[in-house]
Protein backbone atom coordinates (compact mmCIF):
# COMPACT_ATOMS: atom_id res chain seq x y z
CA UNK A 1 0.00 0.00 0.00
CA UNK A 2 1.03 3.56 -0.64
CA UNK A 3 2.67 5.24 2.35
CA UNK A 4 2.73 8.72 0.85
CA UNK A 5 0.46 11.50 2.07
CA UNK A 6 -1.68 13.18 -0.45
CA UNK A 7 -4.98 11.42 -0.76
CA UNK A 8 -7.49 14.08 0.18
CA UNK A 9 -10.09 13.18 2.78
CA UNK A 10 -13.12 14.98 4.12
CA UNK A 11 -12.84 14.93 7.91
CA UNK A 12 -15.55 15.71 10.44
CA UNK A 13 -13.81 16.86 13.59
CA UNK A 14 -15.17 17.34 17.08
CA UNK A 15 -15.16 20.75 18.74
CA UNK A 16 -11.77 19.97 20.30
CA UNK A 17 -10.30 19.18 16.87
CA UNK A 18 -10.18 15.40 17.20
CA UNK A 19 -11.32 13.60 14.04
CA UNK A 20 -14.59 11.70 14.50
CA UNK A 21 -15.32 10.54 10.94
CA UNK A 22 -13.77 10.81 7.51
CA UNK A 23 -14.76 10.04 3.94
CA UNK A 24 -12.11 8.31 1.88
CA UNK A 25 -12.70 6.86 -1.58
CA UNK A 26 -16.46 7.42 -1.22
CA UNK A 27 -16.67 5.47 2.05
CA UNK A 28 -17.51 6.84 5.47
CA UNK A 29 -15.14 5.73 8.24
CA UNK A 30 -15.86 6.16 11.93
CA UNK A 31 -12.90 6.75 14.22
CA UNK A 32 -12.98 4.16 17.00
CA UNK A 33 -9.78 5.21 18.78
CA UNK A 34 -7.10 7.86 18.59
CA UNK A 35 -3.76 6.12 18.87
CA UNK A 36 -1.41 9.11 18.59
CA UNK A 37 -1.51 12.85 18.04
CA UNK A 38 1.36 15.25 17.32
CA UNK A 39 2.01 18.65 15.78
CA UNK A 40 4.97 19.68 13.63
CA UNK A 41 5.94 23.29 13.02
CA UNK A 42 7.10 23.69 9.45
CA UNK A 43 10.47 25.28 8.80
CA UNK A 44 10.81 26.75 12.29
CA UNK A 45 14.56 26.97 11.76
CA UNK A 46 14.23 29.50 8.91
CA UNK A 47 13.44 32.38 11.28
CA UNK A 48 15.81 32.08 14.25
CA UNK A 49 15.08 35.69 15.33
CA UNK A 50 11.38 35.03 15.84
CA UNK A 51 10.03 34.58 19.34
CA UNK A 52 9.33 30.94 20.23
CA UNK A 53 5.56 31.42 19.97
CA UNK A 54 5.89 33.01 16.53
CA UNK A 55 8.08 30.34 14.94
CA UNK A 56 6.59 27.98 12.43
CA UNK A 57 3.15 29.55 12.29
CA UNK A 58 2.19 27.05 9.62
CA UNK A 59 1.74 23.70 11.32
CA UNK A 60 0.98 20.16 10.34
CA UNK A 61 -1.22 18.25 12.76
CA UNK A 62 -1.13 14.45 12.69
CA UNK A 63 -3.65 12.00 14.06
CA UNK A 64 -3.04 8.24 13.97
CA UNK A 65 -6.46 6.63 14.34
CA UNK A 66 -8.17 3.29 14.30
CA UNK A 67 -11.25 3.46 12.09
CA UNK A 68 -13.74 1.22 10.30
CA UNK A 69 -16.22 1.76 7.49
CA UNK A 70 -19.10 0.09 9.31
CA UNK A 71 -20.23 -1.60 12.51
CA UNK A 72 -18.78 -5.06 12.98
CA UNK A 73 -16.12 -4.50 10.33
CA UNK A 74 -12.45 -4.86 11.14
CA UNK A 75 -10.81 -1.54 11.91
CA UNK A 76 -7.66 -0.38 10.18
CA UNK A 77 -5.00 2.11 11.20
CA UNK A 78 -4.96 5.40 9.31
CA UNK A 79 -2.90 8.53 9.67
CA UNK A 80 -4.69 11.79 9.04
CA UNK A 81 -2.75 14.99 8.46
CA UNK A 82 -4.23 18.48 8.68
CA UNK A 83 -2.46 21.51 7.29
CA UNK A 84 -3.53 24.28 9.67
CA UNK A 85 -2.78 27.01 7.10
CA UNK A 86 -5.26 25.60 4.57
CA UNK A 87 -7.40 23.38 6.85
CA UNK A 88 -6.95 20.59 4.29
CA UNK A 89 -6.76 16.98 5.40
CA UNK A 90 -4.87 14.15 3.71
CA UNK A 91 -4.54 10.48 4.55
CA UNK A 92 -1.79 7.89 4.73
CA UNK A 93 -2.72 4.22 4.78
CA UNK A 94 -0.69 1.05 5.14
CA UNK A 95 0.79 1.66 8.56
CA UNK A 96 2.45 -1.08 10.54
Amino acid sequence: MDRVYGEPVNVQAREDGRPARFVWRDRLYTVRAILEHWVVNREWWRDPQAEPGERGQSELEFWRVEAASGPGLTAGVYELRRDTATDRWTLRRGLA
